[in-house]
């Protein structure tokens, strides 16, 4: 009979840290697309998120921002956009797939010019690009990345678009150029400034694109029509806003917007 009320309260104590656990596990989930400049600053801003909102598990996506536009409009069961271009995001809004009034600029970006650390060739300018032994560039993908239609607006300004054509290598995203120079498997590459103190220790920055050289590299971020959780969703876009979440875009480089 002892043996039995022993066994009846410790089950009563199971079901009660079980039933415990359930209450406190998350009861919705937020899907983010943002762009994979953003990763590392999202994830933080993700897991602090999360730990004001102990209900709400977000996912994160991170592609490049062209990619990420076909995806919603594929119909991907997307709560929050956030694109490395207004370009991208005013796309989605004239189709009408973002939420009316919810779109809003939160931070900007440099555009730079980087190669690998162990480079001999000496750099100074976009100008040297010209050299003879600078053989390969990586630069994202002008029809699917906000980054490769700054660098392309930056090799334009400077003229060089048809002088080095041969030598571009267009690749999915920033962080891929970026891999590619860290490991020296081209001479140079044109990336945002955030993602290059990723790598600060392979790859060295050569010069800083002036801002009359392209368009201004402003990231926004929007409720995607249709979301199941718009509460949430909003409550998401505060948070980065706010001074918590300007700090932690800062601590990555990103500026806020002007």
């Amino acid at each position: 009979m002892k043996k039995l009320a022993i066994v009846t309260f410790i089950t009563l104590v199971l079901s009660t840290i079980v039933a415990g656990l359930t209450a406190a596990g998350p009861q919705s989930e937020l899907t983010i697309s943002a762009a994979v400049s953003l990763k590392n600053a999202f994830q933080e801003l993700a897991r602090l998120f999360e730990a004001r909102n102990k209900d709400v598990k977000i996912l994160l996506n991170f592609g490049a921002s062209g990619d990420l536009v076909t995806q919603i409009e594929g119909g991907a069961p997307i709560d929050v956009f956030a694109s490395a271009a207004l370009k991208d995001m005013d796309e989605l809004d004239k189709a009408g797939l973002i939420q009316s009034g919810t779109k809003t600029s939160f931070a900007t970006n440099s555009i730079v010019l980087i190669v690998p650390s162990s480079s001999r060739t000496s750099f100074s300018s976009f100008q040297d690009l010209k050299k003879s032994d600078v053989k390969k560039i990586a630069m994202g993908n002008p029809t699917t990345t906000p980054v490769g239609r700054y660098a392309d607006e930056v090799l334009r300004f400077y003229k060089l678009s048809d002088e080095i054509k041969d030598k571009l290598v267009f690749v999915e995203n920033v962080r891929q150029a970026l891999d590619y120079v860290a490991r020296g498997e081209v001479d140079a590459g044109i990336v945002y400034s955030t993602d290059a103190v990723l790598k600060q220790h392979e790859a060295k920055v050569v010069m800083t694109a002036p801002e009359a050289s392209h368009k201004p590299a402003v990231y926004p971020l929007a409720v995607v029509k249709g979301t199941k959780n718009e509460k949430t969703s909003k409550a998401f876009i505060s948070f980065v806003v706010s001074d918590q979440g300007r700090a932690v875009l800062e601590k990555y480089g990103f500026k806020p917007p002007r």
